[in-house]
């Protein structure tokens, strides 16, 4: 399967009914954390403790993805108190760290949710999240993910993880939904007039 770029920024309007119609039922966002969140580095400081850099972009993505009554969650093979700050900030939960076999950490995430495996869309980077591209009903990989994954997603990002590629994916999600514009609509509606300026 061939995967669908954006020709002129984030677009869906070239995509191919089948696509439109499994991302009309997708109610999750399933991401990685290293890679996908994070550019993939693992940062110790001194006494040890492992740092990771977030993108604020992905952060507001996040967010517009929840005002869309979507949820999210997380998988890692990797275990950090970072991940937990930074996805009680997001309200991202289930959280599910150290998970090397994501296998079964989606079934947790399926029992928790009650959600049916087509209606989660995955975003990952490496080999360990191909498994959950190819039983999930929407697969995204950033744009420097490794080859494989890349050669069975629907959807790669033109910006490498950790630099916005979440927020990339989730317009591209919510324009082929059709719930774009209304959600960044508000944003438009909140200039001020000259008056109010000067009352300010």
């Amino acid at each position: 399967m061939m995967p669908f770029q954006p020709m002129d920024g984030v677009r869906s309007t070239a995509l191919p009914d089948v696509v439109i119609t499994r991302i009309a039922s997708i109610e999750l966002l399933l991401l990685d954390v290293d890679g996908v969140l994070t550019d993939g580095s693992v940062i110790y400081g001194d006494p040890i403790v492992e740092l990771k850099r977030f993108h604020v972009r992905d952060g507001s993505g996040l967010k517009l993805w929840r005002m869309a009554g979507k949820q999210a969650a997380l998988i890692s093979g990797r275990s950090s108190p970072a991940v937990d700050v930074r996805a009680m900030e997001l309200g991202i939960s289930p959280v599910l760290q150290g998970r090397s076999d994501k296998m079964p950490a989606l079934r947790e995430i399926l029992q928790v949710t009650g959600l049916k495996p087509e209606q989660i869309a995955v975003m990952g980077d490496d080999i360990p999240d191909l498994p959950l591209f190819l039983n999930l009903g929407i697969g995204i990989a950033v744009a420097d993910a490794c080859a494989e994954l890349r050669g069975v997603a629907d959807y790669v990002t033109t910006v490498n993880g950790g630099r916005g590629a979440v927020r990339e994916a989730i317009e591209w999600l919510l324009k082929a939904m059709n719930r774009w514009d209304s959600l960044i609509e508000p944003f438009y509606r909140a200039k001020l007039s000259d008056e109010e300026i000067l009352r300010a």
